[in-house]
């Protein structure tokens, strides 16, 4: 149980407190140093891919592993700033703004995808078989997908998706942003604004991250279809943002910002909805199978039988240990939420079991019988995540790291946990 105390930061200045709330030359080294990296590890990552004698096929599994982790961040960012204002949370008030700046880094998301979609639209993608039409008019089972998989209607579907998280993202860190500079009731209107779109907002997302994982993952193999897919992906982009901010927050305040403002009852609170969406992810990857297995429809059943077989079986039951019955353990004390090390530790372990889940999901269509691991999966992750990160910290390093003119800002940096 949470309760939130009537008193308010004792320090004075924006918004209460006296932190450090400016990225400024931090943010402008991270940028730089952030684009280098990717820069470099995705070179190394086409190098590699150009080696390969097989059409780019292997660079682009890799690519496409590397792009919807990270998109679990970056969408989970949408998903997490909607919910906050859906229900007017204040605890977290004084985590918004990092919660906004990752949120916002969606055109980044939608350049990133390039890779990916472009071939795709071409019609000349070595993972789509449905990228060229001919290919599912030979085949019966498939020719009724026709109309909606195929290339033109999926460069719509792609731009309506990106294109509505950007605007989404945008909106509230627009709003925000312009709350920092209101005053009394004009800024509590504008929390009442934001209430009011998040609700149906909530429900585009919902429908348009659905749709992108299906897409970009479940396509892969048309044959396979799941109706909670979508809901399984999300499961994965809350615990991935939620491990995001935690890890986040703990870097700004080893820089010195934001290092009384966020305390260990907020980490705890972020430590609990990892806690929770870790059992989440269970339940609905077990709830998948198990509704599979069960109606044992061979276009369904196959996909789970090549995870099971060879060194795939061995990654599934990584995933069962280490994705869910580990750090159910390993999270269900109130100590390590709060012990930052501690949550740290399992921050980075569940946002590595996400990173297995997305290559359990999408490397066995590359059609190979053993788990295939090499550098060009780990030079694909470096870059792509070290160019998201140097999207957020351009976004950054101009602005204020917290709302500091919210009405709800005193409850915020008063919240206790108990």
């Amino acid at each position: 149980m949470a309760k939130v105390s009537n008193g308010s930061s004792s320090s004075s200045g924006d918004g209460g407190t006296s932190d450090n709330i400016r990225l400024a030359e931090v943010g402008q080294s991270l940028f730089l140093k952030a684009l280098v990296v990717g820069v470099v590890a995705l070179g190394v990552s086409a190098f590699l891919g150009s080696s390969e004698n097989d059409n780019w096929n292997r660079f682009s599994h890799s690519y496409l592993v590397a792009f919807v982790w990270v998109m679990t961040i970056g969408a989970g960012a949408v998903w997490w700033i909607t919910i906050q204002n859906i229900v007017n949370s204040h605890w977290s008030l004084v985590i918004r703004r990092i919660g906004e700046l990752i949120a916002s880094n969606a055109p980044v998301l939608a350049v990133l995808a390039f890779p990916v979609v472009i071939p795709l639209i071409l019609g000349k993608s070595p993972m789509y078989i449905w990228s060229d039409v001919n290919n599912m008019l030979g085949r019966e089972e498939l020719k009724h997908k026709i109309p909606y998989l195929n290339p033109h209607f999926f460069a719509i579907r792609f731009v309506v998706y990106f294109g509505y998280w950007t605007l989404l993202s945008y909106f509230f860190l627009n709003r925000s942003l312009g709350q920092d500079k209101q005053q009394g009731n004009d800024a509590a209107k504008t929390v009442v604004t934001m209430r009011r779109v998040a609700g149906p907002a909530m429900i585009v997302f919902a429908l348009t991250l659905t749709f992108c994982a299906i897409d970009l993952i479940m396509t892969l193999d048309p044959r396979w279809f799941s109706t909670i897919f979508g809901v399984y992906y999300f499961a994965s982009c809350v615990m991935a943002i939620n491990s995001s901010l935690a890890l986040t927050l703990m870097w700004l305040q080893s820089k010195g910002r934001l290092t009384s403002s966020v305390t260990v009852h907020h980490f705890h609170d972020l430590g609990k909805m990892v806690f929770a969406f870790t059992v989440f992810w269970a339940y609905i990857g077990f709830s998948q199978f198990m509704l599979l297995w069960y109606a044992n429809i061979p276009e369904e059943t196959l996909w789970f039988k090549e995870r099971f077989a060879n060194s795939w079986g061995t990654l599934s039951w990584t995933l069962l240990f280490g994705h869910f019955v580990i750090p159910f353990f390993g999270l269900l004390s109130r100590w390590v939420k709060r012990n930052r090390k501690a949550l740290a530790f399992w921050c980075i372990w569940q946002l590595v079991m996400i990173y297995l889940d997305m290559y359990w999901l999408v490397m066995p269509t590359l059609g190979v019988d053993q788990v295939p691991f090499q550098l060009i999966d780990l030079t694909c992750w470096v870059g792509v995540l070290s160019l998201f990160i140097a999207g957020v910290a351009w976004r950054a390093k101009g602005l204020n790291l917290l709302a500091t003119n919210d009405p709800r800002l005193p409850k915020s940096l008063a919240f206790e946990n108990i």
